[in-house]
This record gives structure tokens, C-alpha cells and sequence, in this order.
């Protein structure tokens, strides 16, 4: 496991892809090279955590550097994950899998303009009903290792029905 922000190395070696960070500045860092588009976790964590739910992009852990982490706190949210935020303002900044080559960041953090786009919803299945999904994003129902993608699910706007406006039992499966 690591350890704390003292894993987290400063770079100055070439100019960032993007920057951001928390709302009162104790925080601060930079990103380089290409960032993954953004993927909408809906789980029950990132709904506690986010308040709703949580967009995330990702970069290679070798491609972050954290410059301004006075206020970085890191969270044991389970025995495979970590999330990093600001003890001073409570802002999550990010997630990373405890194994992991990557570091995932909320993409609300980055100052704009990020160029990023949604491409992405997972977890569905646990979303809010009062959550309206976006057209245009490949919906997946568990995470995205244990689910299946759902590319029409997507095309539903209204929630009051089952997940992602689907009747409870149907799937949205295409064959």
C-alpha cells in the first residue's frame, strides 16, 4: 500500500496537459499527457462521497504530480481503493485502485478549459432516481469490469421507472 502524499512526486520537468485543484488552493496539481475521458461512476460510494454522482477522468500515476498538498488526505474507502481530498474545504479530488498503475481525478477539479467530454456511465444499476442519464453516453449497468454495456440504455430519459428508464426486469440488451 502506499503510504501517503510523499508517493505523490513533483515534476518540473515539461509543461502540464491540464492543472486544478480543490477549492481553497491547499491543494494543487498537474497533469500530463493525454487525460482518459470522463466516466460517470454512479456507485453507492462515489454518491457518499461526491454527494452525487462522481465524474472521472484518469492518468498514469507517473504522469501526476502534486505540487500543493498541504491539504491532501487520503481515505481507505476499501481494501483495493483510496480517495484523496482536501481536509480543509472537503473537496474529493481522487480515486485510485491500491494496485494500480493510474490515478483517477474529478474532472470538476481541473481548471478550465479541461477539453474533456462524458463518454461513459457506470454503475447505473445504483444511480439515483433523480439522476437523469446523458444522451450519447455508453451506459453499463455494473462496473465496468463486471458489467455489460449497454449502448441503447442511454436513449431512455425518464427515471421513474426502472434503471436508466428501463421496466424493472428488462435489461436493454441488444442481440
Amino acid at each position: 500500500m502506499r503510504e501517503d502524499v510523499e508517493a505523490i512526486e513533483e515534476r518540473d520537468d515539461e509543461t502540464p496537459s491540464a492543472t486544478g485543484g480543490c477549492l481553497c488552493g491547499a491543494v494543487r496539481y498537474r497533469l500530463f499527457g493525454p487525460l482518459r475521458d470522463v466516466i460517470n461512476c454512479h456507485c453507492g460510494q462515489c454518491q457518499r462521497t461526491h454527494g452525487n454522482f462522481a465524474a472521472y477522468t484518469r492518468v498514469k500515476r507517473s504522469a501526476f504530480s502534486c505540487d500543493e498538498r498541504q491539504g491532501l488526505r487520503w481515505y481507505s474507502s476499501s481494501d483495493r481503493a483510496r480517495r484523496g481530498f482536501c481536509r480543509t474545504c472537503g473537496a474529493s479530488l481522487f480515486w485510485e485502485r491500491l494496485d494500480g498503475d493510474a490515478i483517477s481525478i474529478s474532472a470538476g477539479s481541473i481548471d478550465p478549459p479541461s477539453g474533456l467530454k462524458t463518454t461513459q456511465d457506470i454503475f447505473v444499476a445504483d444511480k439515483g432516481d433523480y439522476t437523469e442519464l446523458a444522451p450519447g453516453t455508453v451506459v453499463t449497468l455494473q462496473g465496468r469490469r463486471g458489467g455489460k454495456a449497454q449502448p441503447e440504455v442511454n436513449a431512455y430519459t425518464s427515471v421513474g421507472q426502472g434503471v436508466a428508464g428501463l421496466a424493472k426486469g428488462e435489461t436493454g440488451e441488444t442481440e
